[in-house]
């Protein structure tokens, strides 16, 4: 099976929102690493969670430093013919659909895309809402499910995901990326009955 992608291990704990370069530096070097190593492994794609909203960071200011520096590793990103796929994760920042897209947007580089989670949103909003404004934004999706009544992720098709609702939006925008599954691991049985079985389930839809 190809390695279409990997993920940069720094970006959360020493998030580009940080106002310290000791600290941010360290999630611009780990970027460029990735994307030297997705390169080398033959993959097109790395995911980023750009920034970290807390009681030391406010919002304004996460989202213009994560711009400017995620503008920077775009030039890094364009040299090696890799694309840095922005996640959407319970970091407080990119709450909506809206500023998802403006936040790619502002970047304006065909490197920087979205790495849609499905499951993430689930919480907050709507997948098929947000599928739909990102559009051609979107270059991967995670595929999970959750559980608004117990707050909680849980086996595909198990939850509150509306998944006919899903894939109509993805048909809508076109999309023909890879969508991953981000789910526990375990055994054959496991991964064929309830992994494998519901996400062709899901696609069939």
């Amino acid at each position: 099976f190809p390695i279409d992608g990997i993920i940069c291990s720094t970006h959360w704990g020493k998030p580009l929102s940080d106002p310290d370069p000791i600290i941010f530096e360290q999630t611009m070097k780990g970027m460029r690493t990735s994307m030297e190593n997705a390169k080398e492994l033959g993959g097109d794609m790395v995911l980023l969670v750009p920034a970290v909203v807390n009681p030391q960071v406010r919002y304004q200011d996460a989202w213009t430093r994560a711009v400017e520096r995620t503008k920077r590793l775009a030039e890094d990103a364009e040299r090696l013919n890799i694309t840095i796929g922005i996640e959407n994760v319970w970091n407080k920042f990119l709450l909506s659909p809206l500023e998802a897209a403006a936040f790619i947007d502002e970047i304006d580089s065909k490197y920087v895309k979205f790495w849609f989670d499905i499951g993430n949103v689930v919480q907050f909003g709507y997948p098929e809402d947000w599928i739909r404004t990102l559009g051609d934004r979107i270059a991967r999706l995670d595929v999970k499910d959750f559980k608004r009544g117990n707050n909680s992720f849980v086996p595909l098709t198990k939850g509150d995901v509306d998944w006919k609702a899903v894939m109509t939006a993805i048909d809508e925008i076109g999309f023909e990326g890879y969508a991953a599954a981000e789910v526990s691991g375990g055994d054959l049985d496991y991964l064929t009955d309830m992994v494998s079985k519901p996400m062709d389930t899901i696609f069939a839809l």
